[in-house]
């Protein structure tokens, strides 16, 4: 018989993890400090960075992001996947800390899914992106790191928000979060129109992720895409981020020139002027301008 038949005794360890999160003032540190001061001076200090990405066109909405999940100079995981699935009309980018983004991302589908269960009926992009910065919006302070752009087509058509820890809130048509946003934008920027067919968006998620993975030190593995359409949200490929750009580098490398004769052909008249030259010469004749004796005469 088990010891905790005999006197009613249960290990700590055998007691299942609690569905619920702490309460904003209930996380363990010493008494008498403050949560946010304690954290910045006893907290770890570890770098991370990342690149996602997401903007919207008439055809939906593109996610993409890399595949490196890196802790300092550490790379953690080479393969991991920053796009995460909420329901079957809206998912999300990931960056910031992993174990924060996938617990509220585990929080979120939970009050969706209730919500459904209540009202008949899944809320809008809008909604879930209201709901996720209410509820991070308390912890604010504790360090906690998730920025999110919330991808999804509901009753109004595609839309996008992004969404960070501290419970800022934000509609676009363009989001790139990481360390490598800044040379996704870059990309982004140049190529983007809201009219542009589906395979022209995808070309464009991946040469900008492909090119935030080739400058960004914390970015890299792969290149993940995903598209939302109107019927769900779909998984459209994983391609190498290496050999991603080195086909995007040889697309973008200049034609080769000809041949040098064909490229700068001699003038005509050039040609002409030194074949009068040597007739001139051959001849032995004598031009008045010309200070030279034939080569059959000579002077006494």
């Amino acid at each position: 018989m088990a010891l905790q038949d005999v006197c009613k005794w249960q290990s700590p360890d055998t007691q299942g993890p609690s569905p619920h999160l702490p309460r904003a003032g209930g996380w363990a540190v010493p008494r008498g400090c403050d949560p946010q001061t304690f954290l910045q001076i006893h907290g770890p200090r570890l770098a991370h960075g990342t690149t996602t990405l997401a903007f919207r066109f008439r055809h939906g909405v593109i996610a993409a992001a890399d595949t490196r999940s890196s802790c300092g100079s550490y790379v953690a995981c080479p393969a991991s996947c920053k796009v995460i699935p909420v329901h079957q009309h809206l998912l999300g980018t990931t960056s910031g800390t992993s174990a924060d983004c996938a617990t509220w991302y585990r929080v979120l589908q939970r009050e969706l899914r209730l919500r459904e269960l209540r009202e008949g009926q899944l809320p809008s992009v809008a909604s879930a992106a209201k709901l996720l910065s209410a509820m991070m919006s308390q912890y604010r302070g504790l360090d906690l790191c998730v920025a999110t752009a919330l991808c999804g087509w509901d009753r109004s058509g595609p839309e996008l928000f992004y969404v960070y820890s501290d419970g800022t809130r934000l509609q676009g048509d363009i989001f790139s979060v990481g360390s490598g946003s800044p040379y996704a934008y870059g990309v982004l920027d140049r190529g983007y129109r809201y009219d542009m067919s589906t395979q022209e968006a995808y070309a464009l998620a991946r040469c900008a992720v492909a090119h935030a993975t080739h400058r960004d030190a914390y970015s890299g593995g792969s290149v993940d895409l995903f598209h939302v359409r109107e019927s769900g949200w779909e998984h459209v490929s994983r391609s190498d981020a290496c050999v991603l750009y080195v086909e995007l580098q040889k697309l973008l490398e200049p034609e080769p020139e000809e041949d040098a004769s064909h490229a700068h052909p001699e003038p005509a008249t050039a040609h002409r002027a030194a074949e009068d030259r040597e007739l001139s010469v051959g001849s032995g004749e004598v031009t008045p301008g010309d200070s030279r004796m034939p080569a059959g005469t000579e002077t006494v």
